[in-house]
């Protein structure tokens, strides 16, 4: 595997899924420019949780150090609603895609308006130390200019792994940036010596057929013995991943649907990723169940449910479980 600091790559080798971007949205949320930088490791230190119910779930290093330093990799995954997670794997914090300030709108909000349900008063400040910032894709739901400018200011030397598309964006704001291509990895290291690779996968391309995919990524825990993937579009290349191997997959299950055009996949393409993938645990993700409004929320429709897609994957995969997160609650998974 290539190991990314300065990655000025140019297009990568893998199929080209067709345009999922709907013409009704302006062209700034289809099409952005894009570029590689490089990176050195810094942390961000915020103040713990003082809403009881979240700082129990994000302050779990001490659990999780212990069951680094026992021989046993423990990913606890804390979800924060949208596509936004809180993951300390054996005491090393990543917070992806996070939206902690204000609403989602793509600066539309007369098109698009959406609001958490159950985490309305987490905020930054609520943050435990983070080691690492991972961005999935360049677009508002994913990179939350909203949220990463103030988180810039708090701390401008965090670590952050990057799809290249969001080059545009990062680079004003963080200054240890590193831009992953597909097949690509860099490693995370927190202060207490565990470390992480990371290694990017290809996700969907939102814009014209011929621009750079967005990322997923392939998380591997210190000793290795357990790996997450993580897309948050459950859009994929198969080519890319069968000669790879996840414990846990975090991914959409109910599809998010416009007329004639799927936003979000999930349901039999979920069942088909945590086969390829031979998945022992699901960990489905409720992107869409948010408080939205404006004239795009009107018309999207959700497609199946976890039960009809816990259906599915017992056809397929009988053994891999599926585990529900629950909003600002750690769900721990240790090795099978």
């Amino acid at each position: 595997m290539e190991m990314a600091v300065h990655c000025n790559s140019a297009s990568l080798s893998c199929k080209t899924w067709r345009n999922r971007c709907p013409t009704l949205l302006p062209a700034r949320l289809c099409s952005l420019p894009q570029t590689p930088f490089s990176f050195r490791s810094d942390t961000l230190k915020l103040s713990t949780c003082s809403w009881d119910k979240v700082a129990s779930a994000v302050a779990s290093e001490e659990s999780a150090v212990g069951s680094s330093s026992s021989g046993t990799d423990v990913f606890n995954l804390t979800y924060l609603e949208g596509n936004s997670w809180l993951w300390d794997i054996s005491g090393v914090r990543v917070l992806v895609d996070p939206i902690l300030v204000g609403n989602l709108d793509f600066g539309i909000p007369w098109l698009y308006d959406a609001a958490k349900k159950f985490l309305k008063n987490f905020q930054l400040t609520d943050l435990p130390q983070v080691d690492c910032l991972l961005i999935t894709q360049s677009l508002d739901d994913h990179c939350h200019l909203k949220t990463l400018k103030p988180l810039s200011e708090m701390s401008p030397n965090l670590r952050v792994i990057a799809t290249p598309n969001a080059k545009p964006l990062l680079d004003p704001l963080f200054r240890n940036v590193t831009y992953l291509e597909p097949g690509q990895e860099s490693e995370v290291e927190a202060e207490n010596g565990s470390k992480v690779r990371i290694r990017a996968t290809a996700g969907p391309v939102l814009g014209p057929p011929w621009q750079r995919p967005e990322n997923g990524y392939l998380v591997i825990s210190p000793r290795g013995q357990l790996t997450l993937y993580y897309e948050p579009h459950c859009v994929y290349n198969e080519d890319f991943l069968e000669k790879e191997h996840a414990d846990i997959v975090i991914t959409p299950v109910i599809k998010q649907l416009l007329p004639n055009f799927t936003l979000v996949s999930g349901q039999e393409d979920a069942v088909r990723l945590a086969k390829l993938l031979h998945a022992k645990f699901i960990v489905p993700m409720k992107s869409g169940d948010l408080d939205s409004k404006g004239f795009l929320a009107s018309i999207i429709e959700g497609e199946g449910t976890i039960e009809s897609f816990k259906e599915l994957l017992s056809k397929e995969l009988p053994d891999a479980k599926t585990l529900e997160p629950t909003p600002g609650e750690p769900l721990q998974i240790p090795p099978p």
